[in-house]
């Protein structure tokens, strides 16, 4: 038996899971309304056939043309397929001092679709499919330890429209530690491809839906981060078809290829590999959801599908009346889910940031940004930085800071970031330091943070 181990980190670093073991497909077939919770579960529309693995959580194994039948999901292992998976703390998890294997020890906690390293499966609870689209409910494994199941819930709900597939997936927490962990990376889902899809292409440039030059990510080992500008990404063949995946409002993905690419099968160790991923904090309690679809085609297919569909670049709003809309925190925390209309932050540091998901628009069409922010009296100077497609990093240089009233009520803020000679070009996130090294513990209570007037 041989393990490939990748290390991550919290902060950039996705840690992925491809423990060497073998893997055979099983196949059944059943009518819609009696289908059992084992076996494969199948979809056809003519276009493309999706069968999942009810014996795995209903993780998909099966995605191909209806025509030529080529299967372009690799499941050499519990921990690949096309599947759900979430990463949280502790690091590393032991409950009840159950210990995880050495080589996944920095994965905390980390329950998958599919099963966990050690061959427990997880289990399928329900499953309803009517022809047209596919219900599953699964009580996920931890994957770096033997036989734990989650304390969680995954729903997913499949349907193929032409040569698209359409998830909608849920992930349902009841975890009996409330601790808010940190932000981690999650999979959005995590996708593995057979060796003759190992090509990964997307569009990282500043110009999406011009029709600008692709570009080729290299295919190596650990996994590559990188920018989707157009929010999307592919892994094809030498001829240029194969699997893309787009999410719209994700900008940042995880990808590539390992071992010999070109000849292997679902039950062979090479392989490609692709997620888009996003930071995010996940609570005991959270009912976390999203939505991608997957695309068959050639390189063409894949962007022409795309551009027909998604919005165009425009600058974010985010009001927090109801969830965090995917910003994290340092230094900080807060009084977790439900928000009550606002986010109730906590310093817990000498550096408090919040830090929005990345996105990407253009500082000439949205100079002005709005904070709606109660400060307490220990919070009498914010800032406002930005990352951009030239810079992706927060600096000195890209910062503003601003006078804010200290009285602990609401009041609306306007930042005229334009005053900077360094807020130019695409913009691709935003961080707001709500107090400036803190003396003492600081509570800033946030509504809105939104630009005036966002414009293409």
């Amino acid at each position: 038996m041989t393990d490939l181990t990748i290390k991550s980190s919290q902060s950039s670093c996705l840690a992925i899971v491809l423990a060497f073991f073998s893997f055979s497909i099983r196949v059944s077939f059943a009518a819609p309304s009696t289908q059992p919770l084992s076996g494969i579960s199948y979809l056809d529309n003519g276009s493309i056939r999706l069968g999942v693995d009810l014996d795995l959580g209903g993780a998909i194994t099966w995605l191909s043309t209806s025509a030529d039948n080529a299967n372009l999901v690799n499941s050499w292992d519990l921990g690949r397929e096309i599947q759900m998976s979430f990463y949280s703390g502790p690091i590393p998890f032991t409950p009840e001092g159950k210990q995880p294997a050495p080589q996944w020890r920095g994965l905390g906690w980390n329950p998958i679709q599919s099963g966990d390293h050690f061959k427990n499966r997880s289990k399928t609870i329900e499953c309803r499919n009517d022809g047209k689209s596919i219900y599953i409910k699964c009580v996920p494994m931890q994957w770096p330890l033997n036989n734990v199941p989650g304390q969680c819930l995954f729903e997913s709900r499949l349907s193929l429209d032409a040569n698209t597939v359409r998830a909608d997936c849920t992930l349902i927490n009841h975890r009996s530690d409330v601790t808010q962990y940190p932000a981690r990376l999650q999979e959005l889902p995590a996708i593995y491809t057979n060796a003759p899809w190992w090509r990964l292409m997307t569009y990282t440039g500043d110009k999406p839906f011009t029709t600008d030059a692709l570009t080729q990510i290299p295919p190596k080992m650990p996994w590559t981060e990188f920018r989707a500008t157009e929010n999307w990404a592919a892994l094809v063949n030498d001829h240029d078809r194969g699997l893309g995946v787009w999410e719209p409002a994700i900008f940042r993905f995880s990808g590539g290829f390992a071992g010999k690419p070109g000849a292997g099968g679902a039950g062979d160790s090479p392989t490609g590999y692709l997620s888009p991923t996003q930071l995010e904090i996940l609570d005991s309690n959270i009912e976390y959801h999203y939505t991608y679809v997957l695309i068959l085609g050639s390189l063409d297919e894949i962007r022409t599908y795309v551009y027909a569909h998604a919005t165009r670049p425009s600058a974010p709003s985010f009001h927090f009346d109801k969830d965090r809309r995917h910003w994290s925190y340092h230094d900080a925390s807060d009084n977790g889910l439900p928000l009550h209309g606002q986010l109730d932050i906590h310093t817990t540091g000498p550096d408090p940031q919040c830090i929005s998901p990345d996105g990407f628009w253009y500082a000439a069409g949205s100079p002005k940004i709005k904070i709606e922010a109660a400060f307490d009296a220990t919070a009498p100077v914010a800032r406002i930085r930005w990352k951009t497609a030239a810079d992706d990093r927060f600096s000195e240089e890209k910062t503003i800071s601003f006078p804010v009233n200290p009285d602990n009520a609401f009041h609306t803020y306007e930042v005229d970031l334009s005053h900077s000679p360094r807020y130019v070009g695409a913009i691709t996130g935003l961080r707001f330091d709500p107090v400036l090294k803190p003396a003492a513990p600081a509570r800033v209570r946030l509504k809105s943070i939104s630009f005036t007037d966002p414009r293409p």
